[in-house]
C-alpha cells in the first residue's frame, strides 16, 4: 500500500499540475476533463472543461487532483501538508523558490536539527508544502 495525495482546486487544476510537473521535473500521466467522461451530459457547459482527474509522477512520487465539482464546492485546503524529501540542497532550494513564487513562505529554507535545509510554504494555489533536504539521522 502507498498513499497518494489528492488535491482539490477551484477551477485551476490543469494550471497547477502543469506548474507542478515543471517544478518537480515530473510528467503528467493523464488529465481527464468532465466533458471527456461518459458522464459529460451530467455537467453544465461551465463544468465541461474542468478537470475530473489529473495524475502526475515525479521520480516515483505521485500526485493526483481535480477541480472541485459544483455539488462539492471548493474549500481551502486544511489539515495536511505535502512533504518533499530530497538529498540535493541546491535542488531543494530551487523547488522551494519555485513553489513559493506567488505563494506565502511560512518558514524560509534554513538548516534545522533534522535536515541540512528545511522550509515551509503555501503555494499560489493554496497547497501547503514542506521541503526537506539532507535528513540528519537522530
Amino acid at each position: 500500500m502507498h498513499f497518494i495525495p489528492y488535491l482539490s482546486f477551484d477551477g485551476n487544476c490543469r494550471e497547477a499540475f502543469d506548474f507542478y510537473a515543471k517544478v518537480l521535473d515530473g510528467e503528467i500521466k493523464g488529465i481527464v476533463t468532465n466533458g471527456e467522461t461518459p458522464m459529460a451530459g451530467e455537467f453544465s457547459a461551465d463544468e465541461q472543461d474542468k478537470v475530473m482527474n489529473a495524475y502526475l509522477v515525479a521520480e516515483g512520487a505521485e500526485l493526483m487532483g481535480a477541480d472541485a465539482p459544483s455539488h462539492h464546492p471548493y474549500s481551502k485546503p486544511t489539515g495536511f501538508t505535502i512533504s518533499i524529501q530530497l538529498d540535493d540542497d541546491a535542488r531543494a532550494e530551487r523547488i522551494f523558490a519555485a513553489l513559493a513564487e506567488g505563494g506565502d513562505i511560512q518558514m524560509p529554507m534554513e538548516g534545522t536539527f533534522w535536515a541540512r535545509k528545511f522550509g515551509m510554504l503555501v503555494d499560489r494555489y493554496g497547497v501547503p508544502w514542506m521541503v526537506n533536504s539532507g535528513m540528519i539521522e537522530q
